[in-house]
C-alpha cells in the first residue's frame, strides 16, 4: 500500500514567500510530480525543467532541452527513500532560475476516498513565468504595489497632467498585482483534480 508524502514547496528569493503544502502519494513519479509543481505555482509548463535530487538529476523532457537517463514515468517517489525533512531541488526556466525547495515534512496513511494531489495550504500566488525571474518580480512588485500606484495617480491628478496612457498602465499593473496576489487553493485543487483523471485532454484543461 502507498504512503502519503506532505511535501512543503518553497520558491526562492522571494518575500514575502511563495509557498506550497501538498499531499502527494508515494507512488507518484517524477513526471507527476514536475506537473504537480507547474499547477501549484500557476505555471504553463513551457519551460525547461530540472529536479536534482541525491545529486543526480531528473526531469521531463522539452524537446531542444535536456535529456535525462532516466524515464521520468517509471522513477517513482518512493524509490528515494526520503528521509524525514529531507530536502530536495525542483529548477525552472533555466534563463531566469526559478528554485524551488521541496521537504519531506511527514508520511501519512493513504486515505482510499482522497484524490491525490491535493493541495492544503499555502501563501500568495505564484509569480508570471515571464516576469524575469526572481529579482526581476521582486523589483516589479515594489514598483506595482497598489498603494504605490495609487499615490503616483494623486499626483497626477494633482498636477493635473492629461497623460491618460500612463494612467492606464498603472491601472492595469495594479489590477493584476492584486488578482494575482491572492492564493487560490480551489483553483489549484481544480486543476489538480483534472490532472489526477489524466483523460485525453487533461493537459489542455490543467494549461488552458
Amino acid at each position: 500500500m502507498p504512503e502519503v508524502y506532505q511535501l512543503h514547496i518553497l520558491l526562492r528569493e522571494i518575500s514575502p514567500a511563495i509557498w506550497r503544502r501538498v499531499l502527494v502519494r508515494s507512488d507518484s513519479t517524477i513526471t507527476d510530480l514536475h506537473y504537480t509543481i507547474q499547477i501549484l505555482m500557476g505555471w504553463s509548463d513551457y519551460h525547461l525543467n530540472k529536479f536534482t535530487i541525491h545529486a543526480k538529476s531528473y526531469g521531463v523532457y522539452h524537446r531542444g532541452g535536456l535529456c535525462f537517463p532516466d524515464d521520468p514515468d517509471e522513477i517513482l517517489l518512493s524509490d528515494f527513500e526520503f528521509r524525514h525533512k529531507e530536502r530536495f531541488l525542483y529548477e525552472y526556466d533555466f534563463n531566469v532560475d526559478w528554485m524551488i525547495d521541496i521537504r519531506l515534512e511527514e508520511r501519512r496513511a493513504l486515505d482510499p476516498s482522497q484524490i491525490y494531489p491535493v493541495c492544503i495550504s499555502g501563501s500568495r500566488a505564484g509569480p508570471p513565468e515571464e516576469c524575469g525571474g526572481p529579482i526581476a518580480f521582486m523589483a516589479w512588485e515594489d514598483e506595482f504595489h497598489p498603494s504605490l500606484v495609487v499615490s503616483r495617480l494623486q499626483d497626477l491628478c494633482e498636477d493635473q497632467v492629461d497623460e491618460m496612457e500612463l494612467y492606464l498602465h498603472e491601472i492595469d499593473h495594479a489590477k493584476w498585482w492584486l488578482g494575482k496576489e491572492e492564493f487560490d487553493r480551489r483553483e489549484i485543487n481544480r486543476r489538480l483534480d483534472i490532472y489526477s483523471k489524466r483523460d485525453e485532454e487533461w493537459y489542455g484543461a490543467v494549461f488552458e
